[in-house]
């Protein structure tokens, strides 16, 4: 199927998959993802966070830095060639060894013809039970970037990402049409389930909330299955500028879930919802303050 660009109109694929123990193997299960995909319509495809592992942060074990690989490197390499072989645009997470002793959760931007566009290195890195990534990763130091594909203007944040609106709006105002947010989010065990059911539904509704406060399209992969003690959600999805659902994935199984966006929306729905024209940016100031007592 051809991947040229119509008008307007861009085709997603987000892979939604379960991940095993050995990163051949992930990395394999994921390249015949993305081509099913390809072969679907998908001209820009998305992975979800550290998808060539199993979600390791769970624990703090100095063995895991293993993982870690350069950028370029073995995963980015076969990465691009694919892209450049199915002229898609790919979005893929990377446990980035940088130097000894600095290593990032990166998101990686490849262009349709195979080359890098650019990265984006976590800017938010959490500390939880079961989500140890302060162990793992440090802080990322490039900003908010944007990254001009063949299919269309991208920005990139990463899980823990998702739940900051001035990340969203700094990728908005740069020009991005669409945000994607590789993800690795789930139930831990034990949890009650109206509980665990909250915090999927505030999860979802946040990131609908950034997608019609700054007009864009919003794409999420996330995970699925069971990994040590933390149950993937999966739950996949994109919403329109507005907000509006336009596909979503199963709770519960592996998915290439499809979606076409139509960029017309954005202008439309900035036109009627002018949130962009009417910030008062000379009464923000306050907000590079931690807490105003």
């Amino acid at each position: 199927m051809s991947r040229k660009k119509s008008g307007d109109l861009v085709r997603l694929g987000l892979i939604q998959m379960r991940v095993g123990a050995d990163p051949r193997r992930n990395l394999a299960k994921a390249v015949e993802r993305i081509r099913q995909g390809a072969r679907k319509g998908a001209q820009i495809v998305c992975l979800q966070e550290l998808f060539v592992s199993r979600y390791f942060p769970q624990s703090e074990d100095p063995k895991f830095f293993r993982l870690a690989e350069p950028i370029p490197g073995p995963t980015t390499d076969s990465l691009c060639r694919l892209a450049r072989a199915e002229k898609i645009v790919l979005v893929a997470s990377v446990f980035e060894r940088r130097s000894p002793g600095i290593y990032h959760n990166t998101a990686v931007v490849i262009d349709a013809d195979g080359s890098i566009l650019g990265r984006y290195r976590k800017m938010h890195v959490p500390d939880d039970p079961c989500y140890y990534e302060k162990f793992y990763f440090t802080p990322g130091d490039l900003g908010f970037p944007t990254f001009k594909t063949r299919y269309g203007k991208i920005g990139v944040l990463v899980c823990w990402d998702q739940w900051f609106p001035e990340a969203a709006r700094l990728i908005s105002l740069s020009g991005a049409q669409i945000i994607f947010y590789p993800t690795a989010i789930g139930w831990l065990s034990g949890e009650p389930r109206g509980a665990a059911r909250a915090q999927r539904c505030a999860w979802e509704l946040i990131q609908r909330g950034h997608a019609v406060a700054n007009g864009v399209y919003v794409a999420a992969a996330n995970r699925v299955g069971r990994e040590g003690k933390l149950n993937f959600w999966g739950s996949s999805f994109v919403v329109d500028p507005f907000g509006a659902i336009v596909a979503h994935a199963n709770e519960d199984q592996e998915e290439i879930l499809l979606a076409r966006c139509d960029f017309k929306k954005i202008d439309e729905t900035r036109q009627n919802w002018p949130f962009l024209r009417d910030r008062r940016i000379d009464a923000y100031g306050a907000l590079t303050e931690r807490f105003l007592d």
